[in-house]
């Protein structure tokens, strides 16, 4: 999978800020692509976990931000267990969540969801989803 994204300016302030919020040291990232041969996911995603670190790697917010990468990542730790830097990437797919959820941008809005998709979802894919994709 290939990705494209505008030019954008590098950003310090936001790789500082993924940083602090994830813990990870993004900048020892690689790029050797592991992460996103072993990723369940990656046909759903817009940008792979590879291009994800490296997109972070020189503070590409707005590419980033945009992306579903982030929200479609199942947190099965497959990308970290494999990487030979350690890097726990599904942290740092978290940490992208939380910058867009500190500001108080909601990915899910339970307004456009389909009351019949409501009545019919298990009550704890609700639960999960709210908790994991609004502020």
């Amino acid at each position: 999978m290939s990705f494209t994204f505008k030019q954008e300016k590098l950003d310090p302030a936001f790789i500082e800020k993924l940083n602090t919020i994830s813990g990870e040291p993004i900048k020892t990232c690689m790029q050797c692509g592991t992460c996103s041969v072993v990723c369940p996911m990656e046909s759903s995603m817009q940008h792979t976990a590879r291009a994800v670190m490296h997109l972070a790697q020189f503070g590409q917010r707005e590419t980033l931000l945009s992306a579903n990468t982030p929200w479609v990542c199942a947190s099965c730790h497959s990308c970290e267990v494999r990487c030979p830097r350690g890097i726990d990437i599904p942290r740092v797919m978290e940490s992208l969540r939380q910058v867009i959820l500190r500001e108080n941008e909601n990915y899910v809005k339970l307004a456009d969801i389909d009351r019949e998709k409501i009545a019919d979802a298990p009550q704890i894919a609700l639960v999960s989803t709210f908790r994991k994709h609004t502020a």
